[in-house]
């Protein structure tokens, strides 16, 4: 089967791209209000950001160490597949210049105006010169490069303003960088919100700067450098000391070799040629903007508008439900009667909140462990673990300090939980603990009793606002046993621990789940597999799907972003099908399900079919054993296969395309949140909620009839 495995995959690389793409197509959805759609823009570039920092930044590292190395996916050198990436990004560059000019002009009479300085009134430019000589100018850094004033080292992702400097017939460089201390737009005088930017107030203004020079090629740019570093296992074990390590990896991040050159205006070839040897790169790592390299201040403005124009200009206002199957009163009670299970952003983040506050001050609770990926910059979990650890509890954390791009938060959330006496464990050398899961051990009726917490995302409160998630909570005595299995193993360091019910990578989730889909391929056209992921690379998983298509089992994957597979290859994918839902929220649960009806067969967890995580990462997967949760998950995921608003389906050729609407529009999202704000009006009094589980039981019962 492997041997063939070029005929139905593609590159992930491109395929990333093409999930980027979607996400620009959000932007350009007329229906999606135009805020909204100036903050696709704002996410398509940062993706784009982060894309270059660590994939190219990778396959720069992957060129220069092995350029013989091909991809299983798709059978290109490292050299290649930046070749396809560059010819693939540069019409993306274009889309999206194109697609922000349009929303920036569409904002135009709702008085949100972006303007460039020729646009200004006279009395406007006055403001504008006004407040660069008084707030501006005092606090700029300004340097010319020649002889005796070297070329500066640019840092990652900010922005410089440049321009050929003359004086006494003698040409050099000037560049200004754009400080991070004043706001990275200026409001203007009114009542509209009318603003410009500050590289372009700069840049209108170098005469001021230099005075003593001619000053032409006026421009700003922005370098982005490689960041894909990770400690290596040699200088782990000569520190023995993984937080001295990682502020030592940010520091060294700082200063990678550059892997692409934004520029907003066009270069001369003396210019271009100059740049290109001074950070040594192509022609083809140069990317012109139109638009603004930094966007962040979009976020800003929408938080300004007045209610009047938020209704026209963002999404109408939604809040997380308290969660349906919640009462008032102890969550340690309610989790012992049943199982729990959260759908993050439609229902709250409280409940779970709510339960570690409660295990903090219940006297009865002895130990909480957990594993954290990523915390919110405020964070009350902390706050509760903390105040558990102070009243005696034992509290253990294992924290993955090498959370990307969040290292820095991670480490200092780890300083603040070991001050407060709770132990704080790191990941293991090679291996990043990526899992979702926590533990309340109690005692209860002199019996030793567990709660046990698995979730398909963060414990982070924002983005438990953003993202759509799982979060279920159970007192199941094996799952906890398991869970404590766990926890004692990830303290040893014993990453091949076995498990009677959790699956565990590296160990046992891969072959489990490929166990599991070697049951529906012995069913033949009565098997069935339905798994959602964020990202789909695993050749091994790719292979065993492409077997079951072959064997006649009906397939779907729901993919938010990179899938290597397609779909429709004749004598191979034939009975699969790939959904990806690009909306409002972020979609990232972690589904798996095998079979149809009441054997059916359900896990949740932290873990993409991605090589990484399959075999480079500890993850953590849970199946879902209460019948009323298993519908309600099966209810969800078909709610999710009948989108047909937000959905695009993967051709065999690796594109997208959208559902036609039939009947009735499908938009799963917004159903969620419909649905969520209605069970939480129709719960009511406490007396009312306790009967809404065997109310939503029934509802989602006839999911057994997939």
């Amino acid at each position: 089967m492997k041997k063939d495995i070029l005929k139905y995959t593609q590159n992930r690389e491109l395929s990333w791209l093409k999930f980027n793409q979607r996400v620009l197509e959000e932007a350009q959805d007329p229906s999606v209000p135009l805020l909204e759609r100036m903050k696709f823009v704002a996410i398509f570039t940062s993706n784009l950001d982060e894309f270059f920092m660590i994939r190219v930044g990778s396959l720069f590292d992957m060129a220069a160490t092995d350029p013989r190395t091909v991809d299983a996916r798709s059978g290109m050198t490292p050299a290649q597949q930046l070749d396809k990436i560059y010819e693939a990004v540069a019409p993306l560059y274009k889309e999206r210049d194109k697609t922000y000019a349009e929303i920036k002009k569409q904002l135009h009479p709702y008085g949100v105006c972006g303007l460039d300085y020729k646009e200004l009134e006279q009395s406007e430019k006055k403001y504008v010169k006004k407040y660069f000589k008084e707030q501006v100018l005092p606090i700029l850094s300004p340097q010319i490069v020649d002889a005796g004033h070297p070329f500066p080292h640019l840092l990652n992702k900010e922005l410089y303003v440049t321009a050929m400097l003359k004086k006494d017939g003698r040409g050099m460089m000037g560049i200004v960088p754009v400080p991070n201390f004043v706001s990275d737009i200026l409001y203007l005088p009114g009542h509209d919100i009318r603003y410009i930017r500050m590289e372009k107030v700069i840049m209108e203004h170098l005469e001021l700067v230099f005075g003593r020079y001619e000053v032409s090629e006026r421009n700003y740019i922005c370098v982005t450098r490689n960041a894909d570093i990770a400690p290596d296992d040699e200088s782990l074990e000569v520190t023995d000391d993984l937080r001295y390590l990682m502020k030592q990896t940010l520091h060294k991040r700082r200063r990678m070799a550059v892997v692409r050159l934004e520029i907003a205006e066009k270069l001369q070839p003396d210019m271009e040629k100059y740049f290109c040897e001074k950070f040594n790169i192509t022609k083809k790592q140069i990317f012109r903007t139109k638009m603004p390299m930094k966007l962040d201040y979009m976020f800003a403005i929408s938080g300004n508008l007045p209610d009047s124009m938020k209704r026209s200009l963002i999404y109408p206002p939604f809040s997380p439900q308290p969660g349906r199957q919640v009462e008032e009163g102890s969550m340690m009670r309610q989790i012992r009667k049943h199982d729990i299970l959260l759908f993050y952003p439609y229902e709250s983040m409280e409940p779970f909140l709510q339960l570690i506050k409660e295990a903090a001050y219940d006297p009865s609770v002895m130990t909480v462990k957990i594993t954290i990926y990523r915390l919110a910059k405020k964070a009350r979990l902390v706050e509760y673990l903390c105040a558990a650890a102070e009243n005696g509890k034992e509290v253990t954390v294992l924290i993955e300090l090498r959370a990307r791009f969040d290292e820095q938060n991670n480490i200092d959330w780890s300083e603040r939980l070991e001050e407060a006496g709770c132990r704080v464990l790191y990941g293991f050398e090679g291996y990043k603990v990526h899992s979702k899961i926590c533990l309340i051990t109690y005692r209860h009726r002199n019996e030793i009793q567990y709660i046990t917490q698995i979730g398909t995302g963060n414990y982070n409160e924002k983005t438990a606002a953003m993202y759509t998630d799982l979060s279920l909570m159970t007192a199941n005595r094996e799952i906890g046993e398991d869970a404590a299995l766990f926890f004692q193993n990830m303290s040893i360091g014993n990453l091949d621990g076995m498990y009677r019910h959790l699956i565990v990578s590296p160990t046992s989730l891969k072959p489990k789940v490929l166990q599991l889909m070697d049951g529906e391929i012995r069913k033949g056209a009565r098997g069935r597999i339905i798994m959602k992921m964020n990202s789909l690379t695993d050749v091994d998983f790719i292979a065993k799907v492409a077997e079951a298509s072959q064997a006649g089992v009906r397939i779907d994957l729901i993919v938010r972003g990179i899938c290597c597979i397609l779909p429709g290859v004749p004598g191979y994918t034939d009975n699969l099908t790939v959904t990806s839902i690009v909306g409002r929220y972020l979609e990232h649960p972690r589904i798996f399900c095998f079979g149809t009806g009441a054997d059916q067969k359900i896990y949740i967890g932290s873990a993409d079919m991605m090589t990484r995580n399959t075999e480079k990462r500890v993850e953590v997967a849970c199946p879902v054993l209460d019948d009323t949760v298993r519908r309600q998950i099966s209810y969800y995921v078909d709610v999710m296969l009948e989108d047909n608003v937000k959905a695009r389906v993967l051709q065999s050729d690796g594109t997208y395309k959208k559902k036609a609407i039939t009947e009735h529009a499908v938009n799963s999202q917004e159903r969620f949140m419909k649905e969520a704000v209605h069970a939480a009006r129709s719960a009511g009094t406490p007396r009312k909620r306790r009967g809404l589980r065997e109310r939503f039981a029934g509802l989602f019962k006839k999911q057994d009839r997939r």
